[in-house]
């Protein structure tokens, strides 16, 4: 997915902010009136962006947007965290996410099979690689990337206990708390404060 312009400078602008705080910028999306900055750790670490990173990239990425002025127009900044089921949007979103389940609606609404869920095997500039499980078989479906309208990862429940033993629950239960609470803390540290491009003090009103 090309970026525009707009997009491309705001990440150069915070590419160096992330890499200070050993952070990753995930994904820079505008929705509306919206500029929504996506940070997450680094490929490979085993962690979560904690409030206070979040906090504190707010805080950075609002004065430099606020010094360079790169966004025309009123909008709010948004600086947030993937979550536990992340939207994959460019190849390299589908390249960090090797190995883990993902869900892929295609574009073109008359495929024979549109919707697709299985394991992410491999994924390079163009395509990915998804295994799907088929009763005792498994097919892997070669995908271009161009070709898919949405994509997520999949967040999978640990395996069902047994019935009848002492103190069996539903598969997950004891983790649901910690997921309901890396959901809650994705959107923390937003700047939720209305934006506007400083006007050029060499432009006289019309």
């Amino acid at each position: 997915m090309t970026e525009t312009p707009m997009i491309q400078r705001v990440r150069e602008l915070v590419d160096p902010i992330a890499t200070d705080l050993d952070l990753d910028v995930y994904d820079i999306e505008q929705r509306g009136a919206t500029l929504r900055v996506t940070l997450d750790t680094r490929p490979g670490n085993p962690g979560s962006i904690d409030l206070e990173q979040l906090s504190l990239a707010t805080r950075l990425i609002s004065r430099e947007l606020d010094h360079t002025d790169p966004v025309p127009g009123k909008y709010t900044l948004e600086v947030t965290s993937p979550g536990v089921e992340r939207s994959l949007r460019t190849p390299a979103h589908f390249q960090r996410e090797i190995g883990k389940t993902i869900s892929v609606r295609l574009a073109n609404v008359e495929a024979d099979q549109r919707r697709l869920e299985g394991l992410l095997v491999a994924a390079d500039d163009s395509t990915a690689t998804i295994r799907v499980e088929s009763g005792a078989e498994s097919v892997e479906h070669v995908i271009e990337i161009s070709a898919i309208d949405r994509a997520r990862t999949v967040f999978v429940w640990g395996p069902q206990p047994k019935p009848g033993k002492p103190g069996a629950r539903k598969a997950g239960a004891a983790a649901k708390p910690r997921a309901a609470e890396q959901r809650a803390s994705a959107h923390a540290g937003s700047d939720e404060v209305p934006r506007e491009s400083s006007p050029d003090p060499e432009k006289e009103p019309s």
